[in-house]
């Protein structure tokens, strides 16, 4: 399992080690999921260390508290970055992996819709 975080190192380990602690292997890994070059190393990197991915929770998200009348535009593309393209840039190099790997029966006994 890998427990990625952009801050908070200290409780990345924390979980990680109870993780570890149920026989399942884990590392931290630091990435900002709102950029592209950080998302595709840490997906190679998840296939390196483990020999393919069998699932991709994409959970990244932040909340700038700002009246709305008086939220800026910066922190409006930061939740932006975070909450959508961080999701979406995941779940694009997860798919890839799962199209090169093809299906796992003990982990989905179906393709479901095609993505290429």
């Amino acid at each position: 399992m890998v427990v990625n975080h952009v801050a908070g190192q200290d409780d990345t380990e924390e979980v990680v080690r109870e993780t570890e602690g149920f026989g399942v292997r884990a590392y931290a890994q630091e990435a900002d999921v709102s950029q592209e070059d950080q998302v595709v190393d840490m997906v190679a990197r998840m296939v390196k260390e483990f020999g393919t991915i069998d699932v991709m929770v994409a959970n990244a998200g932040l909340q700038r508290d700002a009246a709305f009348t008086d939220m800026t535009m910066d922190q409006w593309r930061k939740v932006l970055e975070v909450n959508l393209t961080g999701r979406f840039l995941c779940a694009r190099e997860a798919t890839k992996e799962f199209l090169r790997r093809g299906v796992v029966p003990e982990v989905s006994r179906s393709p479901g819709r095609s993505f290429a």
